[in-house]
C-alpha cells in the first residue's frame, strides 16, 4: 500500500472550474494544510456533463478541463507547493451518449454486433432480443417516429449514419442503400421508445439510468483498456491514489480491487462503499477503505438526539396522515419503496434473472420448471429483503458465512411472506449463493460471470424442496447451466445493489421526512443516533482495522451538506418548537394569503428544508423540492410526471417559504445558530482528528448548506463557501496568529486549518500508527463531552448536544481528567493541566484542540 494522505481537499472539476482555475487555488489549499487534492473524474466525459461520471473514452483525458497537458501542469502546481493528487475513477460504467459515436467502443458494437472485438466490454444480454441491443431513444414508439429518421452523412461519425435529432446511430456494412424500414430491421440494434427501457431494456446500466452501460472491466482486456491512462498518470507521478466509484456494481469487487492494487502498485485506493452499522467491509477488498460514508453515520449521531427524533416521528405522522409504508414509518416505508422499484424500475433486470434461472432449472434433470411468474415473484422477495446492499459471492469459491447467513434469513422471511412460493425461493437462494454454478466433474465454470465466477458451499439443512442442495457442497450441473448458474449469483448481487440505493436512498429518503438529516447518504433513520461509546469503539476499530480509510461530512453526493444537516439536528433536541412553529403555518399562510401546498408532506419538507438553508430562494429550493417529489413518486416521478401537481408544488415554494414566510424561517433558524454552531465545529473538529484521512469537500472550511445536487455540485467559486469570504475581512494567517475569530467563518476556516496543520505536521499522531485513547469526562454532564487522545499528544474535545446540556444548567461541575503533562490550547490560547472544568475549558468555544508540551 502507499503512503496514505494526512487529508484531501475534493474539487469538482468542470467545464467551468478547469485544471487551470484549480491551479490558482493551490497556494491558498497548501496554506490550509491538507496533502492531496481529490479531483473529480478527468477522463473524457460527455460534453457539458458538470460531473464527470458519464465517461465516453478511457484513452484522453478530457479536453474541456484543459486535457492531460493541463492535468500535468496542475500536478507541477501541486508538488510545487507540497501536494499531491487523488483521481476519481468510474470502473462500473460509460455514457450512451447523444451523438453515440462519442462513445467509440460502444459505436463499434452497435455497427458490428457481437462480433465485435468490443462486444466483450458491454453487459449485453444478447440472447434476450435475437442477437440485438434495445436502445430506448425514442420520444414515442417507432412507427410514430419514422419520419424523423434519417440517414445522413456526418464527418464526425465517420460516413453515413442514422440520424435522430441530436442521436447518431452507425450503419451495419453493406446496409446503408436499403430502405428506411428494411434498414432498421438489418441493425444490430433495435430502436425503441424510451418508456420499453423499463421492461424490455437487455444491457446492464447503472442503477435506472438508461444512457449509463455497464462496462465489464472484470474482463482483463477490458480492464487494461480502460485503464491505461489512469495507470500511467500513477506511474509518471501525476496522480498519487485513487477514489473508486461505486465497486458494488462490479461482478467482483474483490478480484477488480486485487487488479487494481497489483497494476497502481498499491496506491492508496478508497472505495465508495455504504455501509449498514455493523456491517464491515469485506476483509478481502485490497484497498485503504472506504471514501467514509459510515465515518459521516457516527459523527452526525452524535449529535441527534433519539428522545426527540422519536418526538418528531410521532408528530410527523400526525401532522401529514402519511400512512405507515408511505412514509408514516420508515421500517414499511422502505418496503413498499423497494417492491415499486423492484416490480416497476427494475422489471428488465428480474426479468434476465428469471431467464437464467429458467435456463438453469431446465438442465436440471427430473427437476418441474417454476411457471415464469411465480419466478420472477420469488426472486422479487429475495431481493427486496437483501439488508444490506448486496452479497459478495464470488462464483469459484465457497459463499462467506455472512452471505449464506444473511440469503438463509431473507429466504425464510420470503417464504414466511409468500408460501406458495416456498420451493421456488429456496431455488433462487441457491442461485444467489452460487450453488447451481459447478460443472459437471466438479470443474467451477465461471465465464458467464466474466471474471470471476462460480460459488461454493451450502449449508446443512438446506431446503430440497426448490432442487436445494444437500449439506457441504454445490449441485453438479452441466457446463452450461454451471456458466448460468455463475452469471446469476453475479446478476442477483448487482441487481440488489441497484434496489437499495434506488429504493432506500431514492425513494425511500423522500418519503419518511420527519427529521430531513437523517435521510442521507450512509446513514439509517432506524438508528438515528451514536452514543459516545459507540463512537469510540468505532473509531478504535477504524484505528486498528483500516487506520488509512477515508472520512467524509459533506460529497458531491450528500442530499444535503453537513451544515445543514447540523443545524436540522438541532430540532431533535426542540421537538416541541418544531411542533409548534409548524402547528402556526396554516394560520399564517392563511392570513398572509399564501398558495397553499398541494399536501402535507410537501408542505413539511418544504419548510424544514427552508430552515436548513436559513433563507430560501425560489431558484435552490424550487428545483430541490421538484426532485424530493420526484423520487418519492407518491404523486408524481421523474417518468411519469404530474404536471398540475408539479406547478402547485412550484406556485407553494414560491409563495410560502420561499414567500412572505420566508422571514419567519430565518427567525426560527436563528434561534437555533448558536446550536447549529456548536454542532457545526464538533463535527468538524471530530472528522478533521478522528481515525482515518479526512476529505474535505470544496469550501466547507466554512459553513456551507447547501441541498441536494446540482445545488453542491457548483465550480469552487461560486457563492457558497467562496474561497475569498476570508478576504474581505481577515485573512487566514491573521487567524492563524492568534487573532479571534468574529463569526462561525472565521471559527471553522481557522479550526480547520489548524488541525489540517497539525495532521500535516504530525503524522505519527494521527497516522496508521497513531494510538486512539477515548478520554471520559466525569461529572453531570459526561454525556455531552466526546474527547480522545491520538499518538499521545494531541486531544481533542467536542461539546455535544448543546441545547439539552443548557437545559440541564450546563456543565455543572462537570471536569476533564487530562493525561500528564501541560497541554496548550491550538484554538483559544492558554494552558491546562491535570482535572479541568469544561467550563473553563470550553467557556469561549464548544470545542478545544490541544496538544502537549
Amino acid at each position: 500500500m502507499s503512503p496514505m494522505p494526512t487529508a484531501t481537499y475534493r474539487l469538482q472539476v468542470q467545464p467551468s472550474f478547469t485544471f487551470g482555475q484549480a491551479a490558482e487555488v493551490v497556494p491558498y489549499l497548501a496554506g490550509l494544510g491538507v496533502s492531496h487534492l481529490h479531483l473529480s473524474p478527468v477522463l473524457e466525459a460527455v460534453p457539458g456533463s458538470g460531473h464527470g461520471y458519464d465517461v465516453v473514452d478511457h484513452t484522453r483525458v478530457r479536453a474541456e478541463l484543459g486535457g492531460e497537458q493541463g492535468l500535468r501542469d496542475l500536478s507541477r502546481t501541486a508538488r510545487e507547493h507540497g501536494l499531491g493528487l487523488i483521481l476519481d475513477i468510474v470502473p462500473n460504467h460509460m455514457a450512451l451518449p447523444a451523438p453515440e459515436h462519442l462513445n467509440g467502443p460502444l459505436w463499434e458494437v452497435l455497427r458490428d454486433g457481437p462480433g465485435s472485438p468490443r462486444a466483450r466490454w458491454f453487459d449485453i444480454d444478447w440472447d434476450a432480443l435475437g442477437g440485438k441491443v434495445l436502445l430506448p431513444v425514442l420520444g414515442d414508439p417507432l412507427p410514430d417516429v419514422l419520419g424523423e429518421l434519417s440517414v445522413v452523412r456526418d464527418k464526425a461519425a465517420g460516413g453515413k449514419a442514422l440520424a435522430y435529432y441530436d442521436h447518431r446511430f452507425p450503419l451495419r456494412p453493406g446496409t446503408e442503400e436499403l430502405p428506411l424500414p428494411e434498414l432498421l430491421d438489418a441493425q444490430w440494434y433495435r430502436l425503441a421508445y424510451w418508456r420499453t427501457a423499463r421492461t424490455h431494456l437487455n444491457y446492464r446500466r447503472f442503477f435506472t439510468i438508461s444512457d449509463l452501460i455497464a462496462v465489464r472491466v472484470e474482463d482483463p482486456e477490458v480492464f487494461a483498456a480502460t485503464h491505461e491512462v489512469i495507470l500511467r498518470l500513477l506511474r509518471d507521478g501525476v496522480a498519487d491514489g485513487l477514489r473508486v466509484d461505486h465497486p458494488d456494481g462490479l461482478a467482483d469487487p474483490a478480484g477488480y480491487l486485487r487488479r487494481l492494487a497489483e497494476a497502481s502498485g498499491g496506491r492508496w485506493t478508497v472505495v465508495e462503499k455504504i455501509l449498514q452499522r455493523d456491517e464491515p467491509l469485506p476483509a478481502d477488498w485490497a484497498c485503504a477503505g472506504t471514501t467514509g460514508y459510515d465515518a459521516l453515520d457516527r459523527v452526525d449521531g452524535l449529535f441527534t438526539d433519539p428522545a426527540g427524533v422519536a418526538e418528531l416521528d410521532a408528530f410527523h405522522r400526525a401532522y401529514t396522515g402519511a400512512d405507515d409504508d408511505r412514509g408514516g414509518r420508515w421500517a414499511p416505508t422502505v418496503r413498499r419503496a423497494a417492491y415499486r422499484v423492484v416490480t416497476h424500475d427494475l422489471a428488465a433486470e428480474v426479468a434476465r434473472l428469471r431467464r437464467t434461472a429458467e435456463r438453469v432449472r431446465a438442465a436440471l434433470p427430473g427437476r418441474r420448471p417454476y411457471r415464469p411468474e411465480a419466478l420472477d415473484a420469488a426472486i422479487r422477495e429475495l431481493l427486496v429483503r437483501v439488508p444490506v446492499y448486496r452479497p459478495y459471492v464470488v462464483p469459484g469459491g465457497p459463499a462467506s458465512a455472512a452471505d449464506e447467513a444473511m440469503l438463509e434469513h431473507s429466504a425464510r422471511e420470503a417464504r414466511e411472506a409468500a408460501p406458495d412460493l416456498g420451493g421456488a425461493v429456496d431455488f433462487v437462494r441457491d442461485l444467489a449463493l452460487g450453488r447451481y454454478a459447478t460443472g459437471a466433474g466438479g470443474a467451477r465454470d465461471g465465464s458467464a460471470a466474466g471474471g470471476g465466477s462460480t460459488a461454493g458451499s451450502s449449508t446443512a439443512g438446506s431446503s430440497t424442496a426448490g432442487g436445494g442442495s444437500t449439506a457441504g457442497g454445490g449441485h453438479v450441473v452441466d457446463g452450461g447451466a454451471a456458466a448460468d448458474g455463475a452469471d446469476f449469483a453475479v446478476r442477483f448481487a448487482q441487481v440488489a445493489s441497484a434496489l437499495h440505493a434506488k429504493s432506500v436512498e431514492d425513494t425511500a429518503f423522500y418519503r419518511y421526512t420527519p427529521l430531513l438529516s437523517l435521510c442521507e447518504v450512509g446513514r439509517d433513520p432506524a438508528v438515528p443516533a451514536t452514543a459516545p461509546a459507540d463512537f469510540h469503539a468505532y473509531c478504535a476499530r477504524v484505528q486498528r482495522e483500516r487506520p488509512a480509510t477515508g472520512t467524509v461530512l459533506s460529497t458531491h453526493d450528500t442530499k444535503r451538506s453537513a451544515d445543514l444537516r447540523l443545524r436540522l439536528a438541532v430540532l431533535s433536541e426542540l421537538p416541541e418548537v418544531w411542533r409548534e412553529w409548524m402547528e402556526r403555518r396554516d394560520a399564517r399562510e392563511a392570513q398572509l394569503g399564501c398558495v397553499p401546498a398541494p399536501d402535507r408532506q410537501v408542505q413539511y419538507t418544504a419548510y424544514q428544508t427552508g430552515v436548513g438553508l436559513g433563507f430560501c430562494h425560489p431558484d435552490r429550493l424550487g428545483p430541490a423540492l421538484l426532485k424530493a417529489v420526484r423520487e418519492a413518486g407518491l404523486r408524481t416521478t421523474w417518468t411519469e410526471q404530474d404536471e398540475a401537481y408539479e406547478k402547485a408544488v412550484a406556485d407553494f415554494v414560491a409563495d410560502g417559504p420561499c414567500g412572505p414566510q420566508v422571514y419567519e424561517i430565518g427567525e426560527l433558524a436563528g434561534r437555533l445558530r448558536p446550536y447549529a454552531d456548536a454542532n457545526t465545529l464538533g463535527a468538524a473538529l471530530l472528522h478533521l482528528t478522528m481515525p482515518g484521512v479526512p476529505d474535505v469537500y470544496q469550501c466547507t472550511e466554512f459553513p456551507v448548506h447547501t441541498l441536494v445536487d446540482p445545488d453542491n455540485r457548483g465550480p469552487m467559486t461560486g457563492t457558497a463557501g467562496d474561497t475569498q469570504r476570508f478576504g474581505t475581512g481577515r485573512t487566514l494567517a491573521e487567524l492563524l496568529d492568534g487573532r479571534r475569530p468574529r463569526d462561525t467563518d472565521e471559527a471553522k476556516l481557522r479550526l480547520t486549518a489548524v488541525a489540517l496543520r497539525l495532521r500535516r505536521d504530525e503524522p505519527q499522531w494521527y497516522g496508521p500508527q497513531g494510538a486512539y485513547d477515548p478520554l471520559a469526562a466525569d461529572g453531570p454532564a459526561a454525556e455531552h463531552c466526546v474527547a480522545f487522545v491520538r499518538g499521545g499528544a494531541a486531544l481533542t474535545v467536542v461539546t455535544r448536544l448543546s441545547r439539552r446540556l443548557e437545559q440541564a444548567g450546563g456543565w455543572r461541575g462537570t471536569a476533564l481528567p487530562l493525561p500528564p503533562g501541560r497541554w496548550r490550547d491550538r484554538l483559544g490560547g492558554g494552558t491546562h493541566e491535570g482535572r479541568v472544568p469544561l467550563a473553563e475549558l470550553l467557556a469561549d468555544s464548544p470545542v478545544a484542540l490541544l496538544t502537549r508540551g
